[in-house]
């Protein structure tokens, strides 16, 4: 089952807003097929494992496990019913990890295989699974987006200078964001961030498509000659001003209303154009909005040797929260849950 996570691991951002899955064929403790959910709208992991099985193989399969992260699926969408081609291929065992969250799935996958006569064996290595579909999870139980706040502070707990940019992470951090940037469908900063910092929002440090930049800006203060207009990735920005249409084809305003309100109704729109994940990077007016509202899944506090003697406060995570501690060269990553 492990191997079915590293391989779904491959899919990390280009099968949103599919989750990632894995699976693998085993023939008297022989792998004889593997596949992951690869692409949006291609083929799911277990038609990849079992179309993987070479020919002179085949005949086996009736005497072979199938493995697979996530419940196969028994409806139609984008490909066929996962759980005919398992039944066609003959294959008698199935050890799945997680059930699917999807309302279309839901144990009908299961059922419809253990009605075939399919041996099923479910919750194998469940809380490894469920981590794995973290993604996917959120936006279906929570009707939005998972989110991500980060947070890069100096050792004296600052993340800046209120008029001024001021770096603090390392390469190796830099290139580990980068990464979790290519992972995740959109990111987001708020007005303050992006007139000061003038940040590009991309994943220029590590292979990978860039995310949705969203954009808060309320009264249309960010310069249109900053990085964010430049058309490189798709690039949301809501605003309280008239929509405006006078930006490359990457680019799109969205009216909103800004109240006591705005965030849920950002991420409820988010959700609508199928974001299933949220990075949050800043400013600190933005992270404590959401902190403030619970609005939150996971936090990445990167704590830094440097120190600014003044500028503004990091916002402080508070609660009782079990957090794993990593090194990046010379700074303290800080991870919950």
């Amino acid at each position: 089952m492990r191997r079915c996570f590293d391989l779904a691991r491959r899919g990390a951002g280009t099968v949103s807003p599919n989750p990632l899955v894995g699976s693998v064929v085993v023939n008297e403790g022989h792998v004889i097929g593997e596949g992951y959910h690869k692409q949006y709208g291609g083929a799911h992991a277990e038609r990849g494992a079992i179309h993987a099985v070479v020919e002179a193989d085949r005949p086996f399969l009736p005497k072979s496990r199938l493995y697979v992260s996530l419940e196969p699926c028994c409806h139609h969408g984008k490909t066929p019913p996962c759980t005919d081609l398992i039944l066609a291929s003959g294959i008698r065992e199935v050890y799945i990890s997680m059930h699917d969250p999807n309302p279309m799935v839901g144990g009908k996958g299961m059922q419809l295989l253990r009605n075939h006569g399919v041996a099923v064996y479910d919750n194998i290595l469940a809380a490894e699974g469920k981590e794995l579909i973290r993604f996917f999870l959120t936006s279906m139980t929570k009707q939005r987006p998972h989110i991500i706040l980060k947070i890069v502070q100096s050792r004296d707990g600052y993340i800046g200078k209120p008029d001024k940019q001021v770096w603090l992470s390392n390469d190796y951090e830099r290139v580990m964001v980068h990464k979790l940037r290519s992972e995740v469908d959109a990111i987001m900063v708020g007005t303050n961030t992006a007139v000061i910092d003038n940040p590009e929002l991309t994943t220029r440090f590590y292979p990978g498509r860039s995310p949705v930049r969203v954009l808060v800006d309320k009264t249309g203060r960010i310069p249109r000659t900053h990085h964010i207009f430049d058309g490189s990735a798709p690039t949301w920005i809501f605003t309280g001003q008239a929509k405006d249409s006078g930006f490359s084809n990457n680019i799109e305003t969205v009216q909103c209303t800004f109240d006591d309100t705005v965030l849920d109704r950002i991420l409820a729109e988010l959700y609508t154009r199928r974001i299933q994940s949220l990075l949050v990077e800043g400013g600190a007016r933005m992270i404590t909005s959401f902190l403030e509202k619970q609005l939150w899944d996971e936090a990445l506090v990167v704590r830094t040797p440097k120190i600014l003697g003044s500028g503004v406060k990091a916002p402080l995570i508070e609660g009782s929260l079990k957090w794993r501690y990593e090194m990046a060269g010379d700074e303290v990553l800080a991870i919950v849950p």
